[in-house]
C-alpha cells in the first residue's frame, strides 16, 4: 500500500487538481470586481472575435462539452453579456457572441486578469511557460 505523502508527492492527478484550484482562485479574487468566474472570463475572452462562434467548436476549443459549456453559459446569458444566434446556413447550429455589454464588461475584465497573470508568471520565473505549457497540453491528450 502506498503512503498518503508518497501518494501526494507521486500523483499528477492530484497534484493537477490541486494547483488548478489555487490558480482558479488567483483569477477569480482578480476578477471579483467585475463579478466574473475565471472560467465565465475564459469564456468571454473566447468569445472576442470578429464573427459568432459555433457552441460545439467553442466547446471544443476550450477543453469542455457542450453540456457543460451550456450550462456555463446560462449565467452570462442572465447578465446580457453573451447572446445566440442562429447560423445563417443551418438553423439547428447555434452560435455565440458577446453583446456590448460583454464586450464593455471584458475590456473592464482584461486589466484585472492581466494582474493575475503577472503573479502567475513571476511564480513560474524560472520556468519556461511555452515549454511548460506544451508539456501540460501532451499530458492532456
Amino acid at each position: 500500500m502506498i503512503a498518503a505523502a508518497d501518494f501526494e508527492a507521486a500523483c499528477v492527478c492530484q497534484t493537477m487538481r490541486r494547483v488548478a484550484r489555487k490558480i482558479s482562485k488567483r483569477y477569480e479574487d482578480a476578477l471579483r470586481p467585475v463579478a466574473l468566474k475565471a472560467g465565465q472570463f475564459t469564456i468571454l475572452a473566447a468569445l472576442k472575435r470578429e464573427r459568432p462562434a459555433p457552441l460545439g467548436a467553442l466547446a471544443a476549443g476550450l477543453g469542455m462539452d457542450r453540456t457543460t459549456l451550456t450550462k456555463d453559459l446560462r449565467p452570462l446569458e442572465r447578465r446580457g453579456l453573451v447572446t445566440s444566434v442562429a447560423d445563417e446556413k443551418d438553423a439547428r447550429v447555434r452560435r455565440l457572441k458577446l453583446t456590448p455589454q460583454g464586450q464593455a464588461l471584458l475590456k473592464k475584465a482584461v486589466p484585472l486578469w492581466q494582474t493575475a497573470q503577472k503573479v502567475s508568471h513571476e511564480r513560474l520565473a524560472e520556468v519556461d511557460w511555452p515549454d511548460l505549457r506544451r508539456a501540460l497540453d501532451r499530458l492532456a491528450e
